[in-house]
């Protein structure tokens, strides 16, 4: 199960940053998104590639951001689709071994349970720059919609996972907070100390 989801800054080569975050965490207990929509496919396959050797030495599982077929040619585990994207079921049957779906309502969470995904990623449960924040009393409801697990995200960090996981999380994913810190290491393992006890 994923406890912890590292989450790729937009634009930077995420190769040292995630090398630095997962180097502290326990083996397994994190996965990595290449989440960069902006660059060019063939730049992304490359980072895709970089990420993938690093988070085989740390076993973490890669995802790629809505891109199925980069997620194919890099051999990552699997793709994180937008909550209109591809179905889960047909982006399983291309052979990726995990599924996971953004969702921002109950309803959400729901549709990628039936449709066959691992988990769900709700959003924002805190404020984040331009988007509004939909608060812990949501994020509680989207986590009893159906059984998959749900992982918070939106201005999560250390002093307020613990929160998300007594709503009903099974785990939390950052952007900000790990990946575009400055110190990548040190707010992994601040943010892993923050819910691993519960």
């Amino acid at each position: 199960m994923i406890r912890l989801y590292l989450i790729t800054p937009p634009s930077a080569d995420p190769a040292q940053p995630v090398a630095a975050a997962l180097s502290v965490l326990p083996r397994g207990g994190a996965a990595v998104q290449l989440r960069q929509p902006a660059i060019a496919p063939r730049e992304l396959l490359e980072r895709a590639r970089a990420l993938r050797r690093i988070c085989d030495r740390f076993a973490a599982p890669l995802l790629v951001n809505d891109r199925a077929d980069v997620a194919l040619a890099a051999g990552a585990d699997g793709v994180h689709l937008p909550a209109r994207g591809l179905p889960p079921g047909d982006a399983r049957s291309l052979g990726l071994r995990l599924v996971g779906v953004s969702v921002h309502s109950p309803d959400d969470v729901a549709r990628a349970s039936r449709d066959g995904a691992d988990f769900a990623v709700f959003a924002p449960v805190y404020e984040t720059p331009g988007k509004p924040a939909r608060g812990e009393a949501a994020l509680a409801e989207a986590c009893r919609a159906a059984p998959i697990p749900v992982l918070a995200l939106g201005g999560v960090d250390e002093s307020n996972a613990i929160r998300c996981l007594a709503a009903g999380a099974r785990g939390v994913a950052c952007i900000r907070s790990v990946l575009g810190a400055a110190d990548p290491a040190a707010a992994a393992i601040g943010l892993w100390k923050s819910i691993a006890s519960y």
